[in-house]
C-alpha cells in the first residue's frame, strides 16, 4: 500500500490481480522474482505459481462451486480439462464423504 501512494497520479487501477507498483501489467521476469521471494518467505519453496490454478480449482470445487463455475473462472473452454486436470480430491473432503456414506449404510 506504501508503495502505491508513493506513486501519486501515476498509479493506475486497471483491474489486474499481480500488477507493477504503478497498476499496469507486470513484467514476466518481475513477476518470477517477486514470486520466487514470496514462496521463500512462506516456506514454499517446491511451489510452482501454476500450482495456484489448481488449488483455486480445487477449493472452488470443494466450497460448492458448480463445476462450470470453476470452468469459467480458469477460462477453459472445455470441462473435461477443468475437472480431470484442475482438480484434485481433498483428504478432508473424502474422508468426510466415506464417513456419510458409512454412516447412512451402517447408521
Amino acid at each position: 500500500m506504501a508503495k502505491q501512494l508513493a506513486t501519486g497520479k501515476r498509479r493506475q487501477n486497471l483491474g489486474f490481480v499481480f500488477p507493477s507498483t504503478i497498476g499496469t501489467p507486470i513484467e514476466p521476469g518481475n513477476f518470477s522474482t517477486r514470486w520466487r521471494a514470496t514462496r521463500k518467505k512462506a516456506g514454499l519453496d517446491w511451489q510452482r505459481l501454476h500450482d495456484l490454478r489448481h488449488a483455486c480449482a480445487s477449493f472452488l470445487l470443494a466450497s460448492g462451486a458448480s463445476p462450470r463455475t470453476v470452468m469459467k473462472t480458469l477460462g477453459h473452454s472445455q470441462i473435461g480439462l477443468t475437472m480431470n486436470t484442475y482438480t484434485h480430491v481433498l483428504p478432508d473432503i473424502e474422508r468426510a464423504a466415506v464417513d456419510a456414506v458409512a454412516k447412512r449404510l451402517f447408521g
